[in-house]
């Protein structure tokens, strides 16, 4: 009969059906030191110290002779001889035995990645499992074993890790270098390694490609803004110094008072990736989730500007039954990554993601990836990194945002109350706004994102007037300016810049400063939402409502300002209807009357075009097509001309 020993998850003797046998467990402990050996024999001294430790010889080798009886006896009774005894020494029998110690050899038909397969697949168990045996020894060659098996992958790994062709063999290729992470988390050569091999596979010199264009964006500025016309104010821009010092997300440490080495490596903020913890009815599907949050957990690997919680770690914390608020204070991790599967259907599948900050259960970013078992595994790639750079960004923006407002708690405050007003766009409430902003800078003249909030109130108050009063776009701009110098890593500034030179005519320099902001802020949707204003205005309805409809997915509550705009690049397309359905959904609909009449009028309904011309003119009696036209600027003339006929139509 054939039998074989497994020693990888339980520590057994099997048949040749693969049935357990029963054989004393200290034996198969022997069996296992034997076949790891050089030799296949040991002193019997040796092995009493390896089985029960060196605290009582005597003790130990008198407990050798009582399991040597046994395992005589045993092997009597299956006919066989594993083990072989002499008065001094311990070897390996005459039967042979299989082993998937012995598998851990190339076999000679194999190619690589074959054998790097079989390798993951034994080493995902625990090699031994749990026996009973307590000696030093025992644990010192347990650990050398371990170190011996995470050699072998490493080395293997190293050979097969760019002449992996299939999507199977990139997975076993990806599933080695997990292994290896799990096994050594905090060594400083297997991440560098996980950082080579990664970068082979394309995604950390994505990661830092991204990273650079946004530290180039952000260190440059709007500079092409000094080329066309509003010059002085474009180079007061441009003179503005660039931060000295940026981390690898961007962010400058400039910004904050100066702290010492031990304060900074404080800040640096500690995330875990927790995998779904609910189950699915399809187990690949759970499986292939799982595994894509620990792609992820290795893609961060590279980026120097958090600390990222092990895999192995993090499925530990997301079982545990212990409150989650003591386990995140005693590993002293600043944020998690939620992750859960929902959905029954094929269709309706989708992973869940949010980011949450650990102090206050703030939930810093949300989002839904729409999923199905056909197209799981193609996507992975792309959900990675969409999911890395979300939450690297989300991460960076809130560190230096929480940051920078805690240095100014007074500013803030009245910062809140200020913006508070803007939510609503009246005449009133734009001023109540600018009041309360302008205290704001009282406590802080450099608080930047006040200055920006208040450029934003002048440029509203531009278009809520309709008067073209020139003095009001300069402000904005002004304060747009100096909320830029205030802060050069922040989005906003950019933001009010380009609204400001969008409405004083010089389109391609808004659409180059909100392009900047959208890079600096990438999942922004108020400042999406802008960039496909000023793109409106470019003459690309069509561009311009691809991006509301990514700004309205992150912020699915929408402002009457995303509908406002929706509704313009509707009508510039000619989609009276769809312009009209827009301004439907807007709280505060008469702040578009104009544009409604001109739907309306288009459409050819007279009685619905006259309400609202005249409840139009109510607002701003003093309202002049002509005069419009040449204030609100598009780029092209047929833009200019459809508008013209539309009001035109209504009676304006």
């Amino acid at each position: 009969m054939t039998f074989s020993l497994q020693t990888f998850g339980q520590l057994q003797l099997l048949d040749a059906k693969g049935k357990s046998v029963s054989f004393p467990e200290k034996g198969l402990l022997i069996l296992a030191y034997l076949l790891t050996s050089q030799e296949g024999s040991e002193h019997r001294a040796k092995l009493a110290q390896f089985l029960w430790g060196d605290a009582d010889r005597p003790v130990s080798l008198v407990n050798l002779r009582s399991i040597i009886s046994r395992i005589k006896s045993r092997q009597d009774e299956l006919g066989a001889e594993f083990l072989r005894f002499t008065d001094g020494m311990i070897s390996l029998g005459q039967t042979a035995i299989a082993s998937d110690l012995l598998s851990l050899d190339r076999k000679g038909f194999e190619e690589p990645v074959i054998w790097l397969g079989r390798l993951v697949g034994l080493f995902n168990r625990t090699f031994i499992g749990p026996v009973n045996c307590q000696s030093r020894d025992f644990d010192a060659w347990l650990l050398q074993r371990k170190i011996y098996h995470n050699a072998l992958l490493k080395g293997l790994l190293k050979e097969t890790s760019h002449s992996a062709k299939t999507p199977k063999e990139e997975e076993i290729v990806k599933n080695a270098a997990i292994l290896i992470f799990h096994n050594e988390p905090d060594d400083p050569d297997t991440l560098r390694f996980l950082v080579q091999l990664f970068n082979a596979e394309e995604e950390v010199e994505y990661f830092r490609k991204y990273l650079e264009q946004r530290k180039q964006s952000l260190s440059e500025g709007p500079a092409p803004l000094g080329t066309t016309s509003n010059k002085a104010s474009a180079e007061s821009v441009v003179r503005t110094k660039a931060p000295e010092h940026f981390s690898a997300q961007g962010m400058s440490i400039t910004d904050f008072p100066p702290q010492s080495e031990k304060t900074l490596a404080k800040t640096i903020p500690r995330l875990a990736l927790l995998p779904p913890t609910n189950t699915h009815r399809d187990p690949i599907v759970a499986m292939v989730a799982s595994s894509l949050v620990e792609d992820i957990t290795i893609a961060f690997c590279a980026l120097n500007s958090l600390e990222v919680i092990a895999p192995h770690t993090a499925v530990r914390i997301g079982k545990t039954s212990e409150d989650k608020a003591n386990v995140y204070e005693r590993y002293d991790i600043t944020y998690v990554l939620d992750t859960r599967l929902s959905g029954l259907k094929d269709q309706d599948l989708s992973l869940f993601v949010q980011l949450i900050y650990v102090d206050n259960s703030e939930i810093v970013w949300a989002e839904r990836y729409m999923l199905s078992t056909l197209d799981l595994m193609s996507r992975r790639r792309d959900i990675l990194r969409q999911i890395t750079l979300f939450v690297a960004g989300r991460i960076e923006s809130h560190q230096v945002t929480r940051l920078y407002f805690e240095r100014s708690a007074a500013a803030y405050h009245r910062y809140l109350v200020g913006r508070h007003y803007l939510n609503r766009l009246t005449l009133p409430n734009l001023r109540r706004s600018r009041k309360e902003l302008k205290s704001a800078l009282q406590e802080d003249a450099n608080f930047a994102p006040a200055l920006s909030s208040i450029a934003r109130t002048y440029s509203k108050e531009w278009l809520l007037t309709a008067r073209g009063d020139l003095d009001l776009l300069q402000a904005a701009a002004e304060y747009a300016t100096r909320a830029i110098e205030a802060r050069r890593d922040s989005a906003d500034g950019y933001r009010e810049l380009g609204v400001a030179k969008l409405l004083m005519g010089a389109i391609d320099e808004s659409v180059q400063a909100l392009e900047v902001s959208e890079t600096l802020s990438p999942n922004y949707a108020d400042i999406i939402a802008d960039h496909a204003d000023t793109l409106n205005h470019f003459s690309r309805p069509d561009l311009a409502l691809q991006k509301l409809e990514r700004a309205i997915e992150l912020n699915p509550l929408t402002p009457d300002s995303y509908l406002w705009t929706a509704a313009g690049a509707s009508y510039s397309l000619g989609n009276f209807e769809g312009a009209l359905g827009y301004i439907d959904e807007m709280v505060d609909g008469d702040l578009a009357d104009r544009l409604s009449a001109a739907s309306w009028a288009m459409l050819g309904d007279e009685k619905k075009s006259r309400f609202f011309v005249r409840r139009a003119l109510e607002a701003n009696p003093q309202f002049d097509i002509d005069k419009w036209l040449t204030i609100v600027p598009f780029k092209e003339q047929w833009q200019k001309d459809i508008y013209r006929e539309g009001l035109k139509k209504a009676g304006f």
